[in-house]
């Protein structure tokens, strides 16, 4: 049990969840050939989340001080997982994850692409050890690993099955997956910037440079804000672009993805305790999982609008 919470649950679900969506809410229903099988794309979320899951309990490895400050009553390493079993779990999970993406990489005919599995895991150890402690550097870091995990479907599914005859219908559905990485991407950099925010005493304790360090909290806050307006921003003009002519995706994105957004910059404008940014952090992984949620309403428009 005490393992279960180190690799953080709810955070792999939302993973598995945003890969399963991107398979059978845009790919299965549109796409005319695909290179990985119900089995071969089963794999790939077990890979991602053992990838995943390492990064996390590393991630708390390296941490222990600054969680004992940040959250005393939340730390597991030391006290109900030891140091030495936390590390077994973080290296056989990484094995585990690389390995299958070996195995999955040779399957589909491009051995090449076994490298990204491995270059993550490296990214989540440097991250955890080094990378964390660098202004802006970590939370841009694993932002763009997050929306990894939905390009990745893409180029495992769709890259090694395009043809001359369906190149224009499977990159349109990709350019979905990739607008999907980008809206992932910018609301998990609110949220690491959030968390910052949260943490900033036992960060500070522990040398680590963050915005909220650097630049002081109000400050960090306020850019909070306006990453917040950034995004509604880029949701809106995805409409714009893309939705204009379906009234229930437009209903959709307006009423859960837009409203909840404008919700959360009116909340960041003036959260001040900690339980503001608490509030802000859960917010934006429920904005960001009802974001992957619409997928599903994909199969019932033009995707090649």
């Amino acid at each position: 049990m005490s393992i279960l919470k180190l690799v953080r649950p709810v955070n792999l679900l939302l993973i598995a969840l945003s890969q399963i969506f991107v398979k059978f809410a845009l790919f299965q229903p549109s796409i005319s050939a695909s290179s990985l099988s119900t089995l071969g794309f089963v794999l790939l979320v077990i890979a991602t989340l053992c990838i995943a899951a390492g990064g996390n309990i590393i991630n708390d490895i390296y941490d222990v001080d600054i969680d004992r400050i940040n959250k005393p009553d939340k730390v597991l390493i030391g006290k109900m997982v030891g140091e030495k079993i936390a590390n077994r779990w973080y290296i056989a999970l990484t094995v585990l994850g690389v390995g299958i993406g070996f195995y999955l990489s040779n399957a589909i005919g491009r051995p090449g692409f076994a490298a990204l599995f491995i270059v993550i895991s490296a990214l989540l150890y440097v991250y955890a050890s080094y990378l964390k402690g660098i202004l802006i550097v970590g939370n841009l870091l694993v932002s763009g690993l997050v929306a990894m995990s939905l390009l990745i479907v893409g180029l495992f599914d769709l890259l090694p099955a395009i043809t001359a005859e369906n190149q224009s219908s499977q990159l349109a559905i990709f350019k979905i997956v990739l607008a999907y990485a980008l809206f992932a991407f910018l609301l998990n950099l609110i949220r690491e910037i959030v968390k910052d925010i949260q943490d900033i005493n036992g960060d500070k304790n522990g040398g680590l440079n963050t915005l909220p360090i650097a630049i002081g909290r109000k400050r960090t806050t306020t850019l909070v804000f306006i990453l917040g307006v950034f995004t509604i921003c880029c949701v809106v003009y995805y409409m714009y672009l893309h939705l204009y002519d379906s009234q229930l995706m437009v209903i959709y994105f307006l009423v859960l993805i837009v409203g909840p957004l404008l919700y959360f910059v009116t909340r960041a404008w003036s959260a001040i305790n900690p339980k503001d940014f608490v509030l802000l952090s859960n917010l934006l992984k429920v904005i960001m999982f009802l974001g992957i949620s619409s997928m599903w309403l994909y199969p019932l428009i033009n995707i090649e609008h």
